[in-house]
């Protein structure tokens, strides 16, 4: 009998992805989403075998309704308080109305369990949504996959490619960061929703790569010797952030605010994962770091 699976946050990037790897597995594929959804996503979707549910995602009834049968609840949703809390906490509850055995947050960043309270505006939304989520019956993973690799194709300090330099933030030239593909995440997830016996927290990263290793990368890629440069420490950089985040209030309301994306730079180098379970679904093919910055560094 085939499993049967539930995803919210379909329609976006890594949540249509997430389908696509259910199905190669097997699964039957569900997707909830709003009744106002652009209905070429939605074509897109029944397209690859996802079965679409049109519900009103304020309605916990409907929610309920979507969630009969199924067998896990894949939350892939992306945004801020609305979303991450409000939306999921209806989404969690109509699951729990419907008897789902199993629920899959949208936790798919660093781990942040280790890190301070108040360092990072989105991971803190995720670690309120959890102390809810915490407090039912229901059996939950989170997957934690670092930052997503796409990061490195957008001139980020970490790896500009248009003024060619690499940077890091303290004495972290060594430091070794966690990235995962959209793919691989995609597939380690498919896995674990069909994974009845997956633990709480898990940790992946298609690679570790640390800025000396990614200029050595460079190096052998293009035959160019990119800048390495410490941007400042670690304390100065705190400071930074959180005058830029009293600078510009407006981007309490923006899920990508600059000073967000400072944030998720600053976690990066002072937590990496330490219990990697990549080995946990062996026909996962996981990425390198040397393989993907071949796809875009020329």
């Amino acid at each position: 009998m085939k499993k049967t699976i539930l995803v919210a946050g379909a329609t976006g990037n890594l949540g249509n992805r997430i389908c696509r790897e259910l199905i190669k597995r097997d699964a039957d594929v569900s997707a909830i989403v709003r009744t106002a959804t652009d209905p070429e996503k939605i074509v897109a979707l029944k397209d690859i075998g996802v079965k679409v549910i049109l519900a009103d995602l304020n309605n916990i009834g409907e929610i309920t309704d979507a969630c009969s049968d199924i067998a896990c609840v894949v939350s892939a949703l992306a945004g801020l308080d609305d979303v991450i809390i409000d939306l999921q906490k209806r989404i969690l509850d109509g699951a729990i109305q419907a008897g789902v055995p199993r629920f899959i947050p949208s936790d798919f960043c660093t781990d942040y369990n280790n890190l301070v309270p108040g360092e990072n505006r989105n991971f803190d939304l995720r670690r309120q949504f959890k102390t809810y989520l915490d407090s039912t019956s229901i059996e939950a993973t989170s997957i934690f996959n670092g930052a997503f690799a796409d990061i490195l194709k957008y001139y980020t300090p970490i790896l500009n490619l248009k003024d060619r330099s690499i940077g890091y933030w303290g004495e972290k030239e060594d430091w070794k960061l966690d990235f995962t593909t959209m793919d691989d995440t995609a597939a380690f997830t498919a896995a674990v929703a069909m994974d009845d016996h997956a633990p709480r927290d898990l940790q992946i990263a298609s690679f570790q790569i640390s800025p000396r290793m990614i200029w050595t990368d460079i190096k052998e890629i293009t035959g160019q010797e990119f800048r390495m440069q410490q941007l400042s420490s670690l304390e100065d950089f705190a400071e930074f952030i959180k005058k830029q985040r009293a600078d510009h209030p407006a981007g309490e309301n923006e899920l990508y605010a600059k000073w967000q994306q400072a944030q998720y730079m600053y976690s990066m180098f002072t937590t990496h994962h330490h219990q990697l379970a990549n080995q946990r679904y062996p026909d996962i093919d996981w990425t390198t770091g040397f393989t993907y910055l071949k796809t875009f560094v020329k």
